[in-house]
């Protein structure tokens, strides 16, 4: 077993500002002046593709279960993290779940911290409609779904691993309840509306040895004005084919003008206790955020 904890966990249900906090990564980093491109995010991989699980196991992911695959994503992230020399990021968007055997699938003795991101679900559903090419009304079955999870077709082979994510409330609960490895949680609508002091409290927690100089330079090259224009000119990989634009507009507070009142309503309802947890409800249970 590997005695190095060097493993940070982004976490984040979809569509929630880990991507941009990647690219921020990236930028805090990079020995160049320039922003760092969408497209060469190699300091955060995600963790669930599979073309690492095969050559790392050797085995073909596409002959195994999902739950012979699930078994073995483990020792494929305690390699990874014995082969490292230093601290590694890995984006995650399963929810922290536990093999049949009671072990999680992200093993706490080489997990150094997760960093979770949290959106408002309102603005999670749009963004997450629009990023799939469907409508609020379908994506709302998707946030309120026990058993949702990405790559599950039998019929279809995705360049990334099965993962589940289950409702925007048992996500969010499963990661940040958990007491296996320390979690900071980092909201999208206090990265969009302050963006400095949040980000040094995450570069905080992870101790990394950088200047608030080096956090600022980042931060500007991590622009969301710049990732839409390199998206513009270049495209980004990560954009689901049916999706407008991936870096859309950012804002938080679309749901106001975009969900019906019943739409709102299904959800707040749904994730109640959630939402005036992290603040997107007030007492009342009227949305403030």
């Amino acid at each position: 077993m590997s005695e190095k904890k060097n493993i940070v966990w982004l976490a984040s249900y979809p569509k929630s500002g880990n991507t941009w906090f990647r690219v921020f990564l990236s930028n805090l980093f990079s020995e160049s002046s320039q922003p760092a491109s969408i497209n060469d995010l190699h300091h955060t991989p995600i963790a669930s593709v599979r073309q690492s699980f095969d050559e790392i196991t050797g085995l073909p992911s596409s002959d195994l279960t999902f739950e012979e695959v699930d078994r073995l994503r483990p020792e494929v992230y305690r390699f990874q993290a014995k082969e490292a020399g230093s601290v590694q990021f890995r984006k995650v968007h399963d929810a922290y779940t536990r093999l049949n055997d009671g072990s999680p699938l992200f093993p706490p003795d080489v997990s150094k911290a997760v960093v979770y991101f949290i959106r408002n679900p309102l603005d999670v559903l749009i963004s997450f409609a629009h990023h799939s090419g469907t409508k609020p009304e379908k994506m709302i079955n998707v946030l309120n779904d026990p058993c949702k999870a990405f790559g599950r077709s039998a019929e279809k082979l995705f360049n990334q691993l099965r993962q589940k994510l289950g409702t925007w409330s048992g996500h969010v609960k499963s990661w940040v309840d958990q007491v296996d490895i320390p979690v900071h949680v980092m909201r999208y609508e206090d990265m969009r509306r302050d963006a400095f002091p949040v980000f040094k409290e995450a570069v905080n927690f992870l101790n990394l040895n950088v200047r608030d100089k080096d956090i600022r330079e980042a931060l500007q090259n991590s622009d969301f004005s710049l990732l839409q224009k390199q998206e513009k000119e270049q495209g980004f990989k990560e954009k689901m084919i049916n999706a407008s634009a991936f870096f859309r507009k950012g804002k938080p507070g679309e749901w106001r003008t975009e969900l019906t009142r019943e739409q709102i309503t299904i959800i707040v309802n749904e994730h109640r206790e959630m939402m005036k947890r992290f603040g997107y409800l007030d007492d009342e249970g009227n949305v403030v955020e």
